[in-house]
């Protein structure tokens, strides 16, 4: 899998994904940015917050919970000091529906957390991150 971003101006960039798909970004304006986007940070919530929703509904679906809305609401703590990391994250999960069975909202969660979401095993773990650099003239 393989991504990129292009830096557009300012602290804004272009994040191309391997989907095709792309998303804005750009820091805040305590930081030097125009603060015109998603930020990094809150990027990195909106992702575990994502992959996790995306598998407790299609689990719930499975199990034929007659789910009318859900949301997956997420309240970040950051570490005062730089590099300002999550040090905690909460995770919500607002079920609404007609009968919904309790157990099968608490095991979809479940399997989630323990099984499917790869962003949440991603944070969880220590994965080894590399880099390298090239410079290349201007054209």
């Amino acid at each position: 899998m393989e991504a990129r971003l292009k830096w557009m101006d300012g602290l804004q960039f272009v994040g191309e994904a391997p989907s095709g798909h792309a998303v804005l970004l750009d820091g805040g304006k305590e930081g030097g940015g125009a603060d015109s986007a998603v930020h990094p940070m809150e990027m990195l919530l909106l992702a575990l917050g994502g992959c996790t929703a995306m598998d407790v509904i299609s689990i719930l679906k499975k199990k034929k919970q007659a789910v009318t809305g859900f949301e997956v609401r997420l309240r970040g703590e950051r570490a005062p000091d730089h590099p300002k990391r999550f040090t905690r994250i909460e995770l919500e999960f607002v079920v609404r529906g007609h009968d919904i069975d309790e157990a099968a909202v608490a095991r979809a969660i479940s399997l989630s957390y323990e099984k499917y979401c790869s962003v949440r095993a991603t944070l969880q773990g220590n994965p080894v991150i590399e880099t390298r650099h090239r410079i290349e003239p201007a054209p």
